[in-house]
């Protein structure tokens, strides 16, 4: 491990330099004549291709030294004359060789692989001493022979011994670059261009394996083999297929490797891992543009690219399991080269001025970080200098020279010379020399090398070094005029030689200009900003420009700093926030069980473009790296069930939607579940832009375990044109727990919980918007019963007994007998349910019981009654407990009376009722009207009860205030006379029920009502008017359904049982009803949506389309079997 993060870069003079994170200044090789075109580091090491396309290696210096053990065995075997000795038999192995014996080796056949390596000390045998004086077993082993097992021990018949001899070489080259040899025994390698070095962190052992690629002038891949701790230097090279010529290679700290094509493209390599570290197999990417890439840079789990424009590109979704990633995102400022750090900070360098870059706000959730910031490091001078850099002035001492012509005791300013200003060089080839020789300035071509001027004074000689003269708009720059004394007498002598002038100060100090950079290595060096870092300018935290502003006056280091980063637009980044974690996943294949999976929320924002989010799941299957994912634009819902005690989500799309298998992902305790599920949740409102009030158009609907669920429609929910298909509806959850909810769209809704309390949503309502808070945190109580049954079978021995027959279901179990619950095994719905009660035998059940709550029947398959024949074989009891939920939501408690039931007029959008009806139906079935119910009151006044003669299930109002209800013995009643000004009416008109149905629920809309019987059947009435409001006779519309919900634009919506052609899937499907329209109410079609234990739905909130023509007339002839209705009681 190195001891300092360095960060290493070479300029455009092919001068190698690096700097480290705790010191801050620029430091060059020790090595002058050192020229490199490419550099790639790690932590431990750094690698170089020179200009003449060799390769090149600095090892950083550590506490420990790097040693490779060389071993070899003596063996012997014994003899009757002379005892054991080096003579072996002729098919016995080598007297010396490895520790198999196969291959013979030597002491003098051991070399130093290079002169990097030096030994310590001599052979020495290995008797556990360390290198001390042999003990008196001197070091062998012992055994019969020499295919055999070896032993301290001699016995009598051991005829073989060995011993291990061992060696130790050190590397003696840390700190310094030297070169890599070529492989022994092989061809040497093509020249290099390009390499890059990586996989350090693919394995987790001890010692870290470091994987070197490199590119070749003719555009092959070349893979370095054997590169570890203790031997840097790698064993040897290996050629890898490549489809087409690569320019350019990255390698991330793990499995990833990208590669740049001639035409642009990238290649991404597949198949790396711990035990194939080079692949197997190239994937083409395509360009973030239609210029092509010119550098690509790979990190943990990211992809930078730089196209040949210089635009910079990030590729999202990229993970080992995802290698190739899902999609490019552009981002602000113009590079020629990236690098990527070992915790994926970027570094790069701008294509205008040549500056070292690093990406500020890089992290591990925002990915992308939040703007470029320069590196101000400076060179350092103490050490090793470079002899054509120059000096300019720094704060802390000030130091002023300049080359000047031949004066006659004046000083010069610099506007007096006529200096062009130095230009960056452009590196076109391979040659760093030739490309520096041709962009010099032609007045610049007598200078010596450093570009000094040495005086020729008789006295002493003046080293003078040139610097640059910038031009300002505001006057010369001030100088001191110092009179020399030797200058004095000796004017052959000023002819002859530059006239230097100073600003003298005590104390002096010089420091080098920093040159322009043409690459950068940041795979080791790891920046912390929980440390101060003086030579990152990240004081600014806005964003810069796409464009970053090119090199300015170089004269002055502090005005180039801010001018580079100075915005030239008002471009508002993008940001990439990354959110990881572990859950489980089920899979819905064989061997259908919950995995492990890695999950990962890749959210983009910003510069004005749509948020985009994405959902991943790694997981492995058979070894191999797989992954799934979910764009959150297409998720359509997160339903929260518990399965298997873990909790659990249901995350649907249209495509799961209509396969019935949504993506099931849990977690162990409730705070994980809680964290991932309101982000996803946010995450899905973010992109459709939802707010949290809900809108007064919104559908509503509950799950059968209580969970509330909204879905903001479009403004023309039923248009043709606009139609948004059932399995396409984004739902969202809302807190609370309840049976049932009824809106309107006024937004006025009201709920039902399992325990019949009536509860008002405060969330949509009006008023001071200060008492929102407190209308979300409202407490939310709600108890619901938990049913098992105990069954029995009769047997003429005994009587009834709990053994029953195999095909039997279990003697204690749920209501369908396929599942086994016992009083033990049985748990509350989640854990946030709590028992309140004991186990208790449930005399209510329907169907009746005798007294001790026994129901009988001849077969389990069979209905059950509440009395016992002769025919009864089977019998079965109830038993129930109660078990409370406490939550927080925009609820209000309407006490006191508990209700089953609710309705509330649908209206249109636009409707400026002063009062909005509402009518309930309490728990012992009494029909109640609530008064004073308005958009600012939703909770009303006060209950208003109408009379009956029978108590009521279910009840329902539509347009035109007519009011429809159905008794529990299943009869169906209209109420007369309902208006604004007569709320509760003034009789109950009986309506024939379909032949041989009993209804249970019904829903009024517009213009039409349906209903549904106790065989799932659904009823449309026929012959409404608005002179006739009764109707004439009923329709089978279709089976198959639960509860049904007519809006006020007669839309149809329903609680299917099942979905045709998936009978394993829970009941409770929501669909539409197609074909709609106002001459023909009845629809067409269903449309199946999300489903799997939905239990209500309410579309009476939807009506924003304009209203609706008249029904056609005249009204269709009824037969003699169409009953009309008949007064019953007022």
């Amino acid at each position: 491990m190195m001891a300092v993060s360095l960060l290493w870069a070479v300029d455009v003079y092919g001068r190698v330099f690096s700097v480290s994170a705790a010191r801050g200044r620029w430091t060059r090789a020790a090595d002058l004549l050192l020229e490199l075109k490419r550099v790639t580091a790690s932590q431990q090491c750094c690698w170089g291709v020179g200009c003449d396309h060799l390769l090149y290696l600095n090892v950083c210096p550590t506490d420990v030294p790097i040693r490779h053990q060389e071993e070899t065995y003596e063996n012997q075997r014994w003899n009757p004359v002379d005892g054991f000795t080096d003579t072996l038999l002729p098919t016995d192995r080598w007297s010396w060789t490895d520790e198999s014996g196969l291959n013979q080796q030597p002491l003098h056949s051991f070399v130093l692989p290079s002169a990097n390596w030096e030994w310590e000390g001599d052979w020495y045998v290995d008797d556990e001493s360390c290198g001390r004086e042999s003990s008196e077993t001197g070091g062998w082993e012992y055994a019969v022979d020499f295919p055999a097992t070896f032993t301290k021990e001699k016995k009598w018949n051991s005829c073989v011994r060995r011993r291990r001899w061992l060696r130790y070489r050190r590397y003696k080259e840390l700190g310094s670059w030297t070169k890599v040899p070529v492989d022994k025994a092989r061809p040497p390698p093509e020249p290099f261009t390009d390499i890059s070095c990586g996989g350090w962190d693919m394995s987790d052992s001890p010692e870290k394996h470091i994987y070197l690629w490199a590119v070749s002038q003719q555009g092959k891949v070349w893979f370095r083999t054997g590169i570890r701790q203790q031997n840097p230097e790698g064993t040897s090279w290996e050629s890898v297929h490549v489809p087409r010529e690569v320019t350019q290679v990255s390698a991330g700290p793990k499995d990833l490797l990208w590669a740049v094509l001639w035409d642009g493209q990238l290649l991404v390599r597949t198949g790396i891992s711990r035990d194939c570290p080079k692949g197997s197999s190239w994937e083409v990417v395509e360009s973030p543009n239609q210029k092509g890439v010119a550098h690509v840079a790979v990190g943990l789990s990211v992809v930078w690219a730089t196209t040949k424009d210089n635009k910079v590109g990030f590729r999202r979704g990229v993970n080992s399991h995802n290698p190739t990633g899902s999609g490019w995102i552009s981002i602000g400022g113009e590079m020629v080269m990236l690098s990527v750090g070992p915790n994926d900070q970027v570094w790069g360098v701008g294509s205008d001025d040549r500056m070292v870059y690093f990406r500020h706000g890089v992290t591990a959730t925002e990915v992308i970080g939040r703007s470029w910031v320069t590196v101000s490091a400076q060179l350092d001078c103490s050490g090793t200098t470079n002899h054509s850099s120059v000096c300019t002035p720094t704060d802390a001492a000030v130091f002023s020279s300049e080359v000047t012509t031949p004066s006659q005791g004046s000083v010069l300013g610099c506007d007096d010379t006529d200096i062009s200003k130095p230009r960056l060089p452009k590196i076109t080839s391979d040659s760093f020399i030739s490309s520096l020789v041709s962009d010099c300035p032609a007045a610049q071509t007598n200078v010596p090398e450093g570009n000094q001027v040495m005086s020729e004074g008789p006295d002493s000689s003046i080293m003078t070094p040139t610097l640059p003269c910038s031009q300002s708009d505001g006057g010369d720059t001030p100088w001191s005029n110092v009179e020399l004394e030797e200058m004095k007498g000796s004017a052959p002598s000023i002819a002859r030689s530059s006239v230097a002038t100073y600003a003298l100060e005590l104390e002096q100090r010089t420091v080098e200009e920093v040159p322009p950079w043409s690459c950068v290595a940041g795979g080791g060096c790891e920046i912390d900003f929980s440390l101060p870092v003086r030579w990152l300018n990240t004081t600014d935290a806005r964003p810069i420009s796409p464009s970053i502003s090119p090199a300015l006056n170089t004269t002055n280091t502090q005005t180039q700093t801010e001018k580079t980063q100075h915005e030239k637009g008002s471009t508002i980044e993008k940001c990439v926030r990354v959110t990881r974690g572990c859950m489980y996943w089920w899979r819905d294949w064989f061997p259908y069980q919950w995995e492990d999976v890695s999950v990962m929320l890749e959210q983009v924002r910003g510069d004005g473009a749509q948020t985009d989010h994405i959902l991943y799941l790694y997981y492995t299957e058979n070894q191999q790296k797989k992954y799934l994912h979910a764009s959150i634009k297409e998720v359509t819902a997160l339903v929260p069930v518990f399965r298997d005690s873990l909790y659990t989500m249901a995350v649907y799309t249209p495509e799961r939607t209509r396969q019935r298998r949504p993506i099931l992902l849990a977690t162990r305790s409730l705070q994980d579940f809680s964290t991932w599920f309101s982000l996803l949740n946010k995450s899905c409102c973010e992109f459709r832009g939802l707010e949290d009030r809900i809108s007064k158009q919104a559908m509503w609907a509950v799950t059968s375990k209580g969970d509330i669920m909204v879905h903001e429609p479009s403004p023309s929910l039923e248009a043709a044109a606009q139609y948004l298909p059932c399995d396409h509806m984004f739902w969202r959850q809302v807190p609370g727990h309840l049976f049932c909810v009824e809106s309107n769209s006024l937004g006025v809704v009201w709920g039902v919980g399992h325990d019949h309390t009536a509860w008002v949503y405060t969330g949509g309502c009006k008023g001071d918007s200060t008492q929102g808070d407190e209308n979300v945190k409202q407490t939310i109580t709600d108890i619901r019963n938990v049913y098992i049954y105990e069954n029995q079978r009769w047997n003429p021995m005994t009587g009834y007994t709990d053994k029953g027959l195999p095909t039997d279901r279990y003697m204690w179990s749920d209501a369908s007998g396929l599942r086994e619950c016992t009083k033990e095994n049985t748990n509350p719905p989640s854990p946030q349910w709590t028992w309140i009660s004991d186990w208790t035998v449930d005399y209510g059940v329907p169907g009746g019981s005798d007294k001790e709550g026994w129901q009988y029947a001849a077969e389990f398959t069979l209905t059950f009654h509440g009395y016992k024949t002769m025919k009864d074989f089977v019998r079965r009891r109830r038993w129930v407990r109660k078990c409370e939920i406490n939550l927080t939501g925009p609820w209000q408690k309407v006490p006191p009376i508990r209700l089953t039931d609710i309705t509330i007029l649908p209206c249109l959008a636009q409707c400026g009722l002063e009062q909005v009806p509402l009518w309930a139906i309490s728990e012992k079935g009494d029909v109640l009207c609530r008064l004073g119910v308005t958009a600012d009151n939703p909770a009303g006044n006060s209950w208003l009860h109408v009379g009956t003669d029978q108590p009521f299930k279910s009840i329902c109002i539509g347009g035109g205030h007519q009011v429809w209800a159905i008794a529990r013995d299943g009869a169906i009643f209209y109420r007369g006379s309902v208006s604004a000004h007569n709320p509760a009416g003034e009789c109950w008109y009986h309506i024939p029920s379909p032949p041989r149905q009993t209804l249970k629920q019904v829903s009024v809309g517009r213009t039409s009502v349906c209903a549904v019987d106790e065989n799932s059947n659904l009823w449309y009435r026929q012959g409404l008017t608005p002179s006739y409001p009764q109707g004439s006779a009923w329709e089978l519309i279709s089976s198959n359904v639960c509860k049904v919900s007519v809006g006020q634009l007669d839309q149809v919506w329903i609680i299917a049982d099942k979905v045709p052609g998936f009978p394993s899937e829970s009941s409770g499907t929501v669909c539409h009803r197609l074909g709609v329209k106002p001459m023909y109410a009845k629809g067409l079609s269903w449309d199946f949506g999300i489903g799997g234990g939905w239990e209500h739905l309410s579309v009476r909130g939807n009506s924003t389309e304009a209203q609706r023509v008249t029904p056609r007339s005249p009204h269709p002839s009824r037969t003699q079997s169409q009953v009309n209705g008949n007064i019953m009681s007022c």
